[in-house]
């Protein structure tokens, strides 16, 4: 079916605003809402003809950029750091497990190749960030777990990219040097590493020094510097996806002007590019080819969901103080999403010979996890008693957009316990000069405050100060001989 211009501009709409219901009725049907994109695109598979692997690629690649960034910006290194150990553990070997013993059966299954058979494990290897984001985004289950997938989600990409495109390169030219293939890992993951770090530090710098004329465009900066810390890396053969990741956590963890504007920019930037990647690759599958691989696609996604992503987590989590149950919801909980579907339009790209056939499979065994898996989560937390209802959120935010071109901004600080200002009444502050608390929020209440109010455990403070004066308020609000909170800051 052709669309002209205007025609597909409106559809284009039409699917963004089905994309944003079906995300709402997602919960209540039980089902991640990428389920129900994936779902929409291959319904109207049937009126639109599209079969461009190569936009599909890089559309996607760009919605990983966002995704990734935005779920860089809201990880918390205090809780990062406490398991940064076991996630890369995962994010490496837990990945080269799955893959080899994934690959193993897909030789059998498929009755492909061995180095094909091994492409298909490295291409399904990998958990999706995109989807472990959405699936814990409102779940409050256990820290320490959470925080160990979207770790391992955000790491893990580059393994799966790296075993991908070096498998594909052995069965293209086949007489390719392994040792080329270990140093090329350890610089693109060392290098990621640096870039996402240094150009985390230019992102805080630029964003709190430069003054623009208008707040909305901090956020359009800040989309910038992601986009640019992947290009520098990918220019650099490093790993685009780890410098995005590390850089985004870096940024989330400093004082930046208009971090609410930034972080709720991003949140609904990342949200549309979920729904129009998950759309386009709904679109990219035709269901009657998929019915040709329902055997070979169910067996798989058991295996890799039963036995290879579970042996992976037990190996590479030994000498953790991972319990068993721990274990087997981190098992549990390794989401396929759009990066095995991204990454298996790379044969396709390539022009091998079974790229259909393994394009097929990949996007089974992701719709059958993502069903399956993305769909009980919550149960099996609740089951191991790792789920504690949903997650709280802060219920205000406030922010001034009109500080650009002034030193003054508007900070928020959280009254944690163990602070000395708890019980103290605003007017008995040590305050710089010039530093008014202009709001306290006390669990679902905005309290304007006067010098009589005590302050408590708990409570949001914003207080508008002069931009030197943060680390001076911050470390007099926060209780300060702990090395960890300083440290996470």
């Amino acid at each position: 079916m052709d669309f002209s211009v205007d025609g597909t501009i409106l559809l284009v709409s039409i699917l963004l605003i089905i994309g944003v219901v079906t995300a709402k009725f997602s919960a209540r049907l039980g089902l991640p809402s990428l389920v129900l994109f994936i779902v929409v695109g291959m319904m109207l598979n049937e009126y639109v003809y599209y079969a461009n692997a190569l936009l599909t690629q890089l559309i996607g690649t760009f919605a990983l950029i966002v995704i990734l960034f935005e779920g860089g910006l809201k990880t918390r290194w205090y809780d990062i750091k406490k398991v940064y150990k076991p996630s890369l553990s995962l994010a490496t070997l837990g990945v080269l497990i799955t893959t080899l013993v994934t690959g193993l059966a897909a030789k059998y299954i498929l009755d492909v190749s061995w180095l094909e058979g091994f492409l298909f494990g490295a291409i399904v290897g990998s958990t999706d960030a995109a989807a472990i984001f959405a699936a814990l985004g409102n779940k409050n289950i256990k820290r320490k777990l959470t925080s160990t997938l979207e770790a391992e989600s955000g790491t893990n990409d580059p393994m799966a990219i790296f075993l991908t495109v070096s498998i594909l390169q052995l069965i293209q030219i086949q007489d390719v040097n392994p040792a080329t293939f270990l140093l090329d890992f350890f610089w693109q993951m060392g290098v990621g590493l640096l870039i996402g770090l240094l150009l985390g530090r230019v992102a805080v710098w630029m964003i709190n020094q430069i003054n623009l004329d208008s707040s909305g465009l901090y956020p359009v900066l800040s989309i910038a510097l992601a986009i640019f810390t992947f290009g520098i890396a990918s220019l650099l053969s490093a790993s685009g996806f780890l410098a995005v990741y590390v850089m985004a956590v870096f940024l989330g963890n400093n004082d930046i002007t208009y971090r609410h504007s930034i972080v709720r920019f991003n949140e609904g930037f990342a949200w549309m590019m979920q729904i129009t990647m998950f759309i386009l690759l709904g679109l990219l599958v035709f269901p009657n080819q998929l019915l040709d691989v329902v055997w070979q696609g169910i067996i798989l996604s058991f295996i890799l969901m039963l036995v290879a992503r579970p042996i992976g987590v037990f190996i590479s989590l030994i000498g953790s103080k991972f319990d068993v149950r721990e274990k087997l919801f981190i098992s549990w909980a390794g989401l396929k999403g759009a990066v095995p579907i991204v990454l298996a339009t790379y044969p396709m790209v390539a022009g091998l010979e079974n790229s259909g056939l393994l394009f097929n499979v990949v996007f089974f065994v992701v719709f059958t996890s993502a069903l399956i898996q993305g769909a009980t989560i919550s149960p099996v937390g609740k089951y191991f008693k790792f789920l504690h209802g949903a997650r709280v959120e802060p219920p205000h935010s406030l922010e001034l957009i009109s500080i650009g071109k002034t030193q003054n901004e508007m900070m928020e600080i959280q009254v944690e316990s163990g602070s000395p200002v708890i019980g103290c009444e605003i007017k008995d502050l040590s305050l710089p000069d010039h530093t008014l608390i202009t709001g306290v929020i006390r669990g679902e209440a905005l309290i304007t405050p006067t010098g009589d109010t005590v302050l408590c455990e708990g409570d949001r403070l914003y207080i508008l100060i002069h931009k030197t004066q943060r680390n001076m308020v911050k470390q007099l609000i926060r209780k300060q001989p702990s090395e960890e909170n300083r440290t996470s800051e």
